[in-house]
């Protein structure tokens, strides 16, 4: 129990100085090769922070625990929406992108429904796999290309230390990011190991784990990244990485997993799908409305899982 929760103590400090090194060397080659800080945190961000999960999701798939690698995901997708979001939110009101409310938002919808149905017979297979990751390749494809058409949203001034600066070197600002997801995925790893330790500890099933110990374990990478983000004024990094960390999770993170081993979806149920297509849908009015993510719409997401974790524990 003590080697669990130091792990845990230690996990934290990892993720968040983690964080803080990856949005700031994002932020810095945004500046400097004139990409949209959106973009940005659609892809580079957003695949960096899912390391964790892909990670974990593969090396489940590959032990037989199928329930953890499916829970994972599905957990992960449902934690980032009602709980990442909500909690930048509630630091600061999160503003959204014209094209994250045309474009990549329904498309989040329409991933969303996608692994529903892949999941809905509760076995992800070879050939579904290497579709989904085909089709993340082509939404990273698509979300460089679009961002040529769009013009790049002006990066608000923030008050960051010289390392966040575009005057240094690119060696750095890549040392920066790489640095950053490392700090994350171990982070993300050892709070893993320790919440995963204490909960088998009170007998708690692989299907409940997935959905909630190790889904929201592996997304603290997010929600340290997003916070840190808004706190930063850079909005467009903190819902561009969860909108891009929920589309990443299905399409190669449920790709990769299955490519590499078939897997049961052991003990996920139609609620759980249920609810990580209901929250993805639920985020479209709060968005439109005002085109931000204010406080008050923060606080019913965190309602809404506050209700699905008091529905879910007790299995």
């Amino acid at each position: 129990m003590l080697v669990d929760t130091l792990f845990v103590i230690a996990s934290l400090m990892l993720l968040y100085y983690g964080a803080e090194f990856l949005v700031g060397g994002a932020s810095s080659v945004a500046i400097r090769f004139g990409v949209p800080v959106l973009v940005v945190g659609l892809t580079i961000v957003a695949y960096g922070t899912s390391a964790p999960e892909l990670v974990v999701s593969v090396q489940s798939a590959l032990k037989g625990n199928g329930g953890i690698a499916a829970g994972n995901v599905v957990g992960s997708n449902i934690f980032n929406i009602c709980v990442i979001l909500s909690v930048a939110a509630l630091f600061k009101p999160v503003r959204a992108h014209l094209k994250v409310l045309r474009v990549d938002t329904p498309l989040m919808v329409a991933t969303s429904i996608l692994g529903l149905y892949v999941l809905s017979d509760f076995f992800v297979s070879r050939p579904e796999a290497v579709i989904l990751l085909l089709l993340a390749i082509g939404y990273t494809i698509f979300s460089y290309w679009g961002s040529k058409k769009e013009p790049s949203a002006p990066i608000e001034p923030v008050h960051v230390s010289n390392a966040d600066e575009p005057t240094n070197s690119l060696g750095l600002m890549i040392l920066k990011i790489v640095g950053g997801i490392v700090l994350l995925a171990g982070g993300s790893q050892l709070l893993v190991m320790g919440s995963v330790g204490l909960a088998q500890a009170l007998g708690i099933s692989e299907a409940v784990i997935g959905l909630t110990i190790v889904s929201a374990g592996t997304s603290m990478p997010e929600l340290a990244t997003s916070v840190v983000a808004a706190r930063k004024g850079q909005s467009d990094i903190a819902l561009g990485n969860v909108i891009g960390s929920n589309l990443f999770n299905i399409l190669f993170i449920l790709g990769a997993a299955a490519t590499i081993q078939p897997f049961e979806a052991m003990g996920i149920t139609w609620i759980d799908l249920g609810m990580m297509i209901g929250v993805s849908v639920l985020i479209l009015p709060f968005i439109w409305s005002g085109k931000t993510l204010n406080r008050l719409e923060a606080g019913c997401l965190l309602a809404v899982y506050a209700g699905y974790l008091w529905f879910l524990w007790p299995q």
